[in-house]
This record gives structure tokens, C-alpha cells and sequence, in this order.
């Protein structure tokens, strides 16, 4: 199994004492309770105030909201979960690491509004989805079959910040990728699961030759078409409603694509529906066309906490996405390539948050 070496490291070895193993054993079974006591420290502004300096309770308390006890139960919470240091000898609590992280890492930021507005509800039915093979948790929502067909239909909030913990980690990564993918000069790109056209406009501006047909689900398109209307380059977007869990559903075969892009597009789907894009995706190629899979593959972050994001989200694809796709290792995809009649031709590493691009041939 392929692994960044820092994740065998971590992977591989047990490296905590007793006590610090028992200590994340607890954690973990009050996890619920950290993350909320967390989000609220954050919320309520409690944990900005500590940032810029020790506070006293009757301080904290005066500028919170909440009543003495309120900030009593989420101060002492605070204090075991990590995010909040006291002072014994003056009665002032502090910021500690832990929750300066907490409260200015941008993932972190995203993370958390995703877990709480998209997740939190819906995860209670994860032995549910996991049993039966489907997003249990979405009927918290709708009755679709999946999250995809109802992104329109979310409340604003659910919709902000399903959104932007999309966006967040795929737009980081669009300069390195944009470099990647035009040093094969292209003239006609497909962007399959294009989502509101975020790729394509980078790509309209980066250069002013190429053309842009996204394909994507009949509500995506009408997203991407409210979303790219009046922008510069937008009539050189174009659309393709498709359906792609039909396995009679094909790619436009007029097109002659140059480049074929995924972007965080193939982790929503399972193995056997991969295999079936992707040999669907192979009968419009040529020759020189390149598919270029962008994704966040586990097994190649650098970092260990970026592999636990990952592992985590996962999880949310079981249980309100689909109920059978993943963030996958990359040796997995590679072999669906290899399956399709493609070749892996390179892999780059170490793009914006943790993205690699997978660039993919015919076999000759």
C-alpha cells in the first residue's frame, strides 16, 4: 500500500502511553460534546476575546450574552478539551494552540460550519447508511437519492456551507492546476461534474482560445448557467445535462475533447460507477487526449491531519452523500484507470490543500 511517509509513520506504529490512549479513548466517546462546547466557544465570540488577551470570568461574562453558568460549563469544558488555558495564581484564562487553530485555521473554519450545518443531524443515522448501503442521513433533508439532486432544494445555510467547504479545497488548488493542465495546451476542455462553473471561468480567463463544456446533472447545469451569466468568457461555457450514474449515458462524442477534467468529482461516486465513468470517459478520447483526475487522495498528504480530514470525510459521502463513495487512496483509482484501457502517464503531488492531479492515456 502506498503511503507519504509521514503517514506510515503515524499509521503504522503505536506511539502513545497508556494514559494519553486512554485520554483520546474518552474524547472520542464525549466527541459530540467537544465539538459543540467547541463551536460555541467560537460562535459566541468567546474565544476572540481570549485571543486578544486573559480574561477574568466576570469579564467574559459581561461581553458574552450568556449567563455566569452558561460561560462556567463552556470555560470548563474548554479547559479539558484543550482550547482554553487558566492561570490559577489570577483567576485569567487564556488561548491556548490548540484553540487559536480552533479559531483562525481557514480549514478548520470550514470544516466545522460544514460538520454542524450539512452533518451534525443526519450522522446519527451512520450505522443505518453503513448497513444498508445508502445516505440514511440526508432524509434529515429530502427524499432524494442523493445530496447531488437536492443541493438546490437545501436551506441557504446547509447550501453556504456545503459550498464552501466544496469550494474551499478545490479552489486553493486551481492556480498549480491551471499550469498543469494548459502546459498541454488545450483547445476544447470537458469539465465532467463542473459543478457552478468555478474551473471553467479560471480556465475562460487563463486563456482566451479555449472553450469549456461542462457536464453535470440537469439542476447542476442550471446552477453553473445563474452562476457564469455575464461573466467574462461565460459564451465561451457551455453545458451538457447528463445523468452520469446511467451506464447508457454518454459523453458527447462531437466534442473531441483535448482535456477531460474531474475535479472532486470521482469521490462521489462508488468503485463500480468509477469503472463505468471512466470507460465511458475512454471511447471520446484520442490519442493526445489527457483525463486529468484532481483529487485529494489520502495515502499522499504530506500531513498527517490533512489523511484525517480526509478519512472523516469519507464518512460524510456514507451517510448524507450517497451512501457508497469515499476519499480514496490512490493506488484504488489508479487500478479503475487501469481497468478503463488508460494508464496512469504522471501524478503531481502537493497542490493547493492537499490535491493531487492523476494525468491519464490511452494505453498504446
Amino acid at each position: 500500500m502506498h503511503l507519504h511517509p509521514n503517514l506510515e509513520k503515524a499509521y503504522s506504529r503505536d506511539t502513545m502511553s497508556a494514559r494519553q490512549a486512554q485520554r483520546l479513548a474518552e474524547f472520542i466517546a464525549f466527541g459530540p460534546f467537544v465539538f459543540q462546547a467547541s463551536r460555541l466557544m467560537v460562535s459566541t465570540g468567546i474565544l476572540s476575546r481570549l485571543r486578544d488577551g486573559e480574561q477574568t470570568l466576570d469579564e467574559i461574562v459581561a461581553t458574552s450574552g450568556l449567563s455566569r453558568y452558561a460561560v462556567k460549563v463552556l470555560l470548563e469544558a474548554s479547559l479539558s478539551i484543550g482550547t482554553v488555558l487558566i492561570d490559577p495564581e489570577k483567576d485569567t484564562y487564556s488561548l491556548s494552540k490548540v484553540g487559536w487553530f480552533l479559531l483562525n485555521d481557514p480549514a478548520t473554519r470550514v470544516n466545522m460550519d460544514f460538520v454542524q450545518d450539512v452533518n451534525y443531524e443526519g450522522f446519527f443515522r451512520l450505522e443505518e447508511a453503513l448497513r444498508e448501503g445508502r445516505p440514511a442521513g440526508l432524509e434529515h433533508f429530502g427524499d432524494w437519492p442523493t445530496i447531488y439532486e437536492g443541493l438546490s432544494s437545501l436551506p441557504p445555510q446547509v447550501q453556504k456551507s456545503w459550498f464552501g467547504f466544496d469550494h474551499f479545497y478545490s479552489d486553493q488548488s486551481f492556480r498549480e492546476a491551471l499550469e498543469i493542465v494548459f502546459s498541454y495546451h488545450p483547445r476544447v476542455l470537458m469539465d465532467v461534474g463542473g459543478n457552478t462553473g468555478r474551473w471553467a471561468e479560471r480556465c475562460v480567463a487563463y486563456d482566451p482560445q479555449v472553450r469549456v463544456t461542462i457536464v453535470d446533472l440537469p439542476q447542476q447545469i442550471g446552477l453553473m448557467q445563474r452562476a457564469t451569466a455575464g461573466k467574462p468568457g461565460a459564451e465561451r461555457i457551455s453545458g451538457c445535462p447528463m445523468n452520469l450514474l446511467d451506464p447508457d449515458a454518454r459523453f458527447p462524442e462531437d466534442l473531441h475533447p483535448d482535456i477531460i477534467w474531474m475535479s472532486q468529482f470521482l469521490d462521489c461516486f462508488s468503485e463500480e460507477e468509477i469503472a463505468s465513468i471512466l470507460q465511458r470517459a475512454a471511447l471520446v478520447m484520442g490519442p493526445q487526449t489527457r483525463l486529468c483526475i484532481m483529487e485529494t487522495f489520502w495515502d499522499r498528504q504530506r500531513f498527517e491531519p490533512a489523511a484525517f480530514c480526509l478519512t472523516m470525510t469519507s464518512l460524510y459521502f456514507t451517510v448524507m452523500a450517497n451512501g457508497n463513495s469515499k476519499m480514496y487512496h490512490s493506488d484504488d483509482l489508479a487500478a479503475l484507470v487501469a481497468g478503463a484501457g488508460m494508464e496512469v502517464e504522471a501524478v503531481h503531488d502537493g497542490l493547493g490543500q492537499g490535491h493531487s492531479i492523476m494525468v491519464c492515456k490511452l494505453k498504446a
